[in-house]
């Protein structure tokens, strides 16, 4: 496990709401606000700030995660890059600390719960508390993709389904118990785990295991959204990000001919199904995290924000 520092932040609060009807404002379940109140441009940037928090994310190299991490740099966080390759979580720390970002390395297995704790209780020792978690780890293996007559259902490994999970699931889980537990000690915090398209009822052929596995986690995210917040508070929240078809190192093989630019049939359907007539950009996910992970968003737990360029709302018609 290694832990790494550079440089410090300065933490922001920022509050905003809109005025309320005479009827709502005499109820004493609700705070009055005052009626001169108005939006003001700083007023917005301080309801989107992450400036002082920290956030760890797990996966925080890869393609989606590197590009989250970035996103909560950009917003004030430190941020925590955990994963197992301590070589990548090390590039991309200095790539963030060269722009001045506060970054550190937590080099673990996300199903390892000794090595996180480990982390955990670093970490607040230097940072104080841990306020955002984004469950990131995740991906397929090929090992557990069906492939026509070469790897039917019936030829898929207990291994390798174990093994997508235990990326995908047990290790949100576990990040979720370890960090989730600060959070509620302090009484304050944000989980978001990532999810995908594969976790809907319209089934993606091909992924049994991943398609399960990102489907428990969903369920994952309303029972914990409704756990913490009734026992520990409203200040803590949960909730999910469920990305469409974004191109990535476990789907490559899936999407892209062997020329590395020729769609695969399976891409080409789609295409065909998303009106956006394209792939996401993993930087189009900052947006919805950093809404997630603020202030702007303190009256939302348990629900599922789908970035996935109109594929779920399209009939195909």
């Amino acid at each position: 496990m290694n832990l790494t520092i550079s440089t410090s932040k300065v933490q922001k609060t920022g509050d905003v709401s809109s005025p309320r009807s005479p009827s709502l404002n005499s109820s004493p379940l609700v705070k009055k606000r005052s009626r001169s109140f108005s939006l003001s441009a700083s007023n917005v940037a301080d309801m989107f700030s992450l400036e002082g928090k920290v956030a760890i994310v797990t996966g925080g190299y890869g393609v989606i995660g590197s590009a989250l991490c970035r996103g909560l740099a950009k917003a004030g966080c430190t941020v925590g890059i955990l994963g197992r390759n301590k070589e990548k979580a090390q590039a991309l720390m200095v790539e963030l600390k060269q722009q001045g970002s506060s970054v550190f390395t937590a080099v673990a297995d996300v199903t390892d719960k000794d090595a996180l704790q480990k982390i955990a209780l670093e970490a607040t020792s230097k940072y104080g508390s841990i306020d955002i978690l984004v469950n990131c780890a995740g991906g397929n293996q090929s090992e557990n993709t069906i492939s026509g007559d070469d790897r039917t259902f019936f030829d898929l490994s207990p291994e390798s389904f174990d093994n997508v999970m235990n990326l995908n699931f047990k290790g949100a889980v576990l990040c979720s118990q370890v960090f989730g537990k600060l959070m509620a000690e302090s009484g304050s915090g944000n989980i978001v785990n990532i999810t995908s398209l594969a976790a809907f009822q319209s089934t993606i052929t091909n992924v049994c295991g991943y398609s399960a596995a990102k489907a428990a986690l969903q369920n994952f995210t309303a029972f914990l959204a409704t756990h913490l917040a009734q026992k520990y508070g409203p200040s803590i929240r949960v909730n999910a990000i469920a990305p469409g078809f974004f191109l990535a190192e476990q789907n490559r093989h899936l999407l892209l001919e062997e020329d590395g630019v020729s769609f695969t049939p399976r891409a080409k359907k789609i295409i065909a199904k998303t009106p956006m007539n394209r792939f996401g950009n993993s930087e189009e996910l900052q947006g919805p995290l950093l809404f997630l992970c603020s202030d702007a968003s303190k009256f939302v737990t348990g629900t599922v924000v789908v970035v996935d360029g109109g594929f779920t709302a399209y009939s195909g018609v």
